[in-house]
C-alpha cells in the first residue's frame, strides 16, 4: 500500500477506536451552547408597553456584546429605569441661523410722461374786448373750446352788471362756467410747468397776470393760454387786448403772473374730470394748495426781500393759512415798498385781513384811498361798510353796502349785509 493509502485510513482507524466518546463531547458541548443563547435573548427587555428603552452604545466593548445580564447589579446606564418620577427634558435644539430680513425695494414713484416740445391747442375762437370786458371775454373763449358761441355781449351783463366794473373776479368766471355745466377749478400758486401739463393734456388755462400797456400803467388782466414752445421757451396766448396767439416768453410771464399768486382757472367737462384731477393732485386740496403757496411765498420772500409781490402774496397765504395778524403784518410791508395804485381793484386780502386783526380805521382808510381812483369798486365798498358796522357806525355802514349792491346786485356779501342791517333796523 502506497503512503498516499496509508494517510487516507488514518482517521478511520482513529474514529473507529474512540468514536463513541467524541459523540458524546459534542452533544454536551452543543447543549452548553444552546444554553447560553437562549438564556442571553431572555435577559432582553424586548415589549414597548414596558416603557423600557434600550439605547445602544455607540461604541460597545466586548463585555457589553456578550453578557450583558452578567454585569454588576448596579443597573446599566445603558436603561433607563420606568419608575423614574423625572420626565427626560429633550435636547434644546440649535437654532437655525436666522435668515437676514429681505431686502425690500422701494416702488419708484413713476416720472410723469414727458411732454412734447409743441403744443398749440386748436378750435378756439379770439374776440377782442370792449372797455373793462377783458374777463367776460376769456371766459368766453375758454368756452368755445368746448363748442359754446356765447361772446362778452351775452356774457358781460351777467357778470357785469355796471358796465364800468373794473373787475370781473376769477370766482365770478367760475360761476358762470359751472351755471352752464361745467366743472371748474380755480387755483393759486401754480406754476409753469403744471400749466405745460395741462395745455399737453388737451386743457386751456387762464392765467390772471398784470398788464402795463404803458409804463406805471399797470392793471390786472386776463389771458388765455393755448400752447407752448420749449425750443423758444414761450407761452402762446389768445389775447383780449394784444390779439390772437401771442407769444409770452417763460420768464416774463410769470414775472407778470406773480402779481396776483399765480393765480389760474381750468374750465373742463364732467367727463374730463379724473383726467384734470390726476393732473392737478394736491392742488384740489385747498388746506394743502394754499399751504404751498405759503411756502413758495416764503421762499420768494427770502430770496428778494424788496418785492412788494412777495410780500403781498405771503399775506394772502398766510390769511387763507388763518394768521390775521400775520398777513396783516406782510401786507402792511408789501404797502410800504410800494404797491401799484390799481392794486386794490383787484384784490382785497389787506381788508380782510386788517378786519380781523379789528384795525377797522386802517380798513376805513385803504378803501377811501382805493375809491378816489374809481368810485364803482362793490369790493372796497362792502368792506369799509363792514368797518363801520364794527365802530358802531351803522348809517355809514348801511349807505356803504348800498352802493356796493347798486354797482353789482349779484355781489351776495353787500346784499346780505345790508339785509341783515334793514331786519336789525325793523326790529328796533
Amino acid at each position: 500500500m502506497s503512503s498516499r493509502e496509508e494517510q487516507s485510513s488514518a482517521p478511520r482507524r482513529f474514529f473507529g477506536k474512540h468514536g463513541k466518546g467524541f459523540v458524546l463531547l459534542a452533544l454536551v458541548l452543543l447543549a452548553v451552547v444552546a444554553g447560553l443563547i437562549l438564556g442571553c435573548q431572555a435577559s432582553q427587555p424586548r415589549r414597548v408597553e414596558d416603557q423600557v428603552v434600550v439605547v445602544p452604545s455607540l461604541f460597545p466593548t466586548e463585555a457589553s456584546t456578550s453578557t450583558l445580564s452578567a454585569l454588576s447589579p448596579t443597573p446599566s446606564p445603558l436603561l433607563l429605569s420606568p419608575t423614574a418620577t423625572s420626565t427626560p427634558v429633550p435636547p434644546t435644539p440649535t437654532p437655525s441661523p436666522t435668515p437676514p430680513p429681505p431686502t425690500l425695494t422701494p416702488t419708484p414713484t413713476p416720472s410723469p410722461a414727458p411732454l412734447p416740445p409743441r403744443m398749440l391747442l386748436e378750435g378756439i375762437r379770439h374776440e377782442y374786448q370792449r372797455l373793462n370786458n377783458c374777463g367776460p371775454v376769456t371766459i368766453g373763449m375758454a368756452l368755445s373750446f368746448y363748442g359754446r358761441q356765447e361772446t362778452q355781449y351775452e356774457i358781460a351783463p351777467i357778470l357785469k352788471p355796471d358796465p364800468n366794473d373794473k373787475n370781473v373776479s376769477p370766482e365770478e368766471m367760475a360761476a358762470y362756467a359751472r351755471s352752464l355745466g361745467f366743472v371748474v377749478h380755480v387755483g393759486a400758486a401754480g406754476d409753469l410747468e403744471m400749466l405745460k401739463a395741462l395745455l399737453a393734456a388737451g386743457f386751456p388755462v387762464i392765467a390772471e397776470t398784470w398788464f402795463e400797456p404803458e409804463p406805471g400803467n399797470g392793471m390786472g388782466h386776463y389771458r388765455l393760454l393755448i400752447g407752448y414752445d420749449e425750443a423758444t421757451g414761450e407761452f402762446v396766448a389768445h389775447d383780449s387786448y394784444n390779439g390772437p396767439f401771442i407769444r409770452l416768453p417763460y420768464d416774463e410771464f410769470d414775472e407778470l403772473w406773480q402779481v396776483f399768486n399765480r393765480t389760474y382757472v381750468v374750465v373742463y367737462s364732467p367727463e374730463q374730470q379724473p383726467a384734470v384731477e390726476a393732473l392737478l393732485g394736491f392742488r384740489l386740496d385747498e388746506s394743502r394748495m394754499w399751504a404751498h403757496a405759503l411756502q413758495v411765498a416764503r421762499a420768494e420772500v427770502a430770496a428778494s426781500p424788496d418785492n412788494p409781490f412777495a410780500w403781498f402774496n405771503l399775506g394772502t397765504s398766510l390769511l387763507r393759512a388763518g394768521d390775521a395778524a400775520a398777513a396783516a403784518e406782510a401786507f402792511d410791508r408789501a404797502r410800504a415798498i410800494g404797491l401799484p395804485w390799481r392794486m386794490l381793484w383787484y384784490q382785497f386780502g389787506p381788508y380782510e385781513a386788517y378786519f380781523a386783526a379789528e384795525r377797522y380805521d386802517d380798513v376805513i382808510a385803504l378803501a377811501s384811498e382805493t375809491l378816489q381812483g374809481a368810485d364803482n369798486l362793490e369790493e372796497s365798498y362792502f368792506w369799509r361798510g363792514r368797518a363801520r358796522e364794527a365802530l358802531g357806525d351803522l348809517e355809514g355802514a348801511r349807505q356803504d353796502y348800498q352802493r356796493a349792491v347798486a354797482f353789482n346786485a349779484n355781489f351776495r356779501p353787500a346784499a346780505e349785509a345790508l339785509a341783515r342791517l334793514q331786519d336789525q333796523a325793523q326790529g328796533q
